[in-house]
């Protein structure tokens, strides 16, 4: 395997593709129930085999667990529950004799209230931490000093009762917003970056990449809707416009700096910018200034049909043609196979979306359990773990679902997440056939369709036919999705019955209704004027006859 970390490419992330390790429900290495490092170092060759090119790692720093891990009480360290820092070490070095990156999770937006910045901010309104947070006085009728709602629901205000003032939190109480207004905060923030950066990490995934600055007189935010009991977090979120709370133009300052860093290490930038809005994403993608990429988050929210799945995938590219994240699921949301479809539909429909990433500029995503097209596992109300669902009451607004533990092999309780009998969520009603060993042994499994097709785009890249392309979108029918790059064409059957292709000069080189792989250059494949039908949800990708006769001309 090619060791892609030795390549001086100061672009590399350009052709990567990055995979997503929710790290408690990964793979447990000591027996405790909870996924680890030492878990994750010993399943990285399948990551490997897999394909894919950057391991981007949920947090692991020393944590109360107020959201599992993503309320921080020290950045430059390891929780006891996930190992140390030699373990971590050895995680980074294997991955790289693997050819794999590794990206680390960074919390900027807020820490645990347990870390020492916040312990000491809280002690006395005199605290030379006191302005590393936001406080407030109370609005003249007591409550809380404007109308901010948190992601989780509810006010993003809580009173500390000694002093008097109120702290702002845009998550749970337990998660302070830093002040990114008070420049020992950006200080900070550059000490450890440089400390991960210095131990071998490859980039950074930047959680709430919209949420760092605010609105530095706190004005409320324009209401939309009135808000009642019983909404979601989602819904109480949309019952604002969000003027004054996120987007704030300070913020590209902060991701200017740490870009700026990033260049000297090589690193790479990803933000969670959690905006439905292309115009939004825009504005920390600067091409040569803030971060390298942003997820775009519309294919997560996706309800399948021909004209959702165009936009979705239209949408970004007009906008921001260089610097997408691509994704359809992630350790906040649903996972795809299951709100694409029922059974074997709704795992086609997801590989076939995944296949059109693949194929445009940006970097791809998958997150763990992907490759074997699992759905949502089963968590019952007296085993959920996410704090949201106690937050709202809100069944449907539980995580726990898609963050079930990866399946490994059959003949134990936990198919060989941990050897306990028991994990921190149950296994959710996964199979045998759900595991990745047997999926490896059966060629026709899931993991070995998704597999040929992440080989066939690192194989189209080599051959040139992907890097620098345009994206000219094709109008072949309303329930088939499709663009060209370059001699390359692209299509996705997102109807519900099986469609004929009648394209001339041209050949089918790849579909994802199999595991064969991509068509050498200059082998025979059925042409497409010949009659070529794409089920549902499955993708081709062809490439022009006259290009591969060319090809293979010119090696003969």
């Amino acid at each position: 395997m090619t060791n892609h970390v030795s390549v001086p490419d100061r672009s590399w992330w350009e052709t990567a593709v990055g995979y997503e390790v929710y790290i408690r429900s990964f793979a447990d290495g000591n027996g405790d129930g909870v996924g680890d490092l030492a878990g994750l170092t010993d399943r990285l060759d399948h990551l490997a085999w897999l394909g894919v090119d950057l391991v981007w790692i949920t947090p692991f720093y020393p944590s109360p667990f107020a959201d599992f891990g993503y309320d921080v009480a020290d950045y430059t360290d390891i929780d006891p529950l996930f190992g140390d820092l030699d373990a971590f070490d050895a995680m980074v070095a294997k991955a790289h004799g693997l050819g794999l990156r590794i990206m680390v999770d960074v919390v900027p937006n807020h820490s645990s209230d347990q870390h020492p910045w916040f312990r000491d901010a809280a002690s006395s309104v005199d605290s030379d931490k006191r302005d590393w947070y936001i406080w407030r006085d109370p609005a003249p009728d007591g409550g809380p000093p404007n109308n901010w709602i948190t992601h989780f629901g509810g006010s993003a205000w809580t009173l500390d009762e000694a002093s008097g003032q109120y702290y702002l939190h845009l998550f749970l109480p337990e998660q302070p917003d830093l002040n990114w207004a008070n420049p020992a905060v950006g200080d900070a923030w550059e000490d450890i970056l440089r400390f991960w950066l210095d131990r071998g990490v490859d980039g950074f995934r930047i959680d709430v990449t919209q949420g760092l600055a605010k609105d530095p007189e706190m004005r409320s935010n324009p209401e939309l809707r009135s808000l009642v009991d019983g909404m979601s977090r989602n819904e109480q979120w949309d019952s604002f416009e969000h003027r004054y709370d996120i987007m704030q133009p300070e913020t590209l300052d902060v991701f200017r700096r740490w870009r700026k860093l990033c260049e000297g290490y090589d690193a790479f930038l990803l933000g969670e910018t959690y905006v439905l809005d292309t115009a939004a994403l825009t504005h920390f993608l600067e091409p040569n200034d803030g971060i390298h990429r942003g997820f775009w988050f519309a294919p997560m929210h996706l309800q399948w049909s021909p004209e959702d799945v165009r936009e979705v995938l239209e949408a970004p590219i007009d906008a921001v043609p260089a610097g997408i994240g691509w994704a359809m699921s992630s350790h906040d949301d649903p996972r795809a196979p299951g709100r694409y479809g029922d059974g074997e539909l709704g795992a086609n429909r997801a590989l076939g979306l995944f296949t059109m990433f693949a194929g445009l500029p940006g970097t791809p995503f998958l997150y763990q359990g992907d490759e074997l097209a699992l759905v949502d596992g089963v968590v019952p109300p007296d085993r959920y773990q996410d704090p949201v669902v106690f937050r709202t009451g809100v069944a449907t607004d539980s995580r726990d679902g898609c963050r079930t533990p990866i399946p490994w092999e059959p003949g134990s309780p936990m198919l060989g997440f941990s050897t306990a009998d028991d994990g921190w969520l149950p296994m959710g009603g996964r199979t045998d056939a759900d595991t990745v060993a047997v999926q490896r042994d059966d060629p026709e499994a899931f993991v070995h369709r998704m597999r040929a097709m992440l080989l066939a785009r690192r194989e189209l890249l080599s051959r040139g036919l992907l890097a620098t392309q345009p994206v000219e979108w094709t109008d072949l029918g309303s329930d088939l999705v499709s663009y060209r790059r370059g001699d390359l064409h692209f299509v996705l059957n997102a109807g519900e019955s099986a469609l004929e292709l009648s394209c001339d000069n041209e050949q089918v080189i790849f579909r994802t209704g199999d595991a064969e792989g991509l068509v050498a250059p200059g082998a025979t494949s059925p042409a497409v004027g010949a009659g070529c039908s794409v089920g549902p949800g499955e993708a081709v990708i062809l490439q022009s006859v006259m290009l591969q006769s060319s090809a293979a001309d010119t090696r003969a």
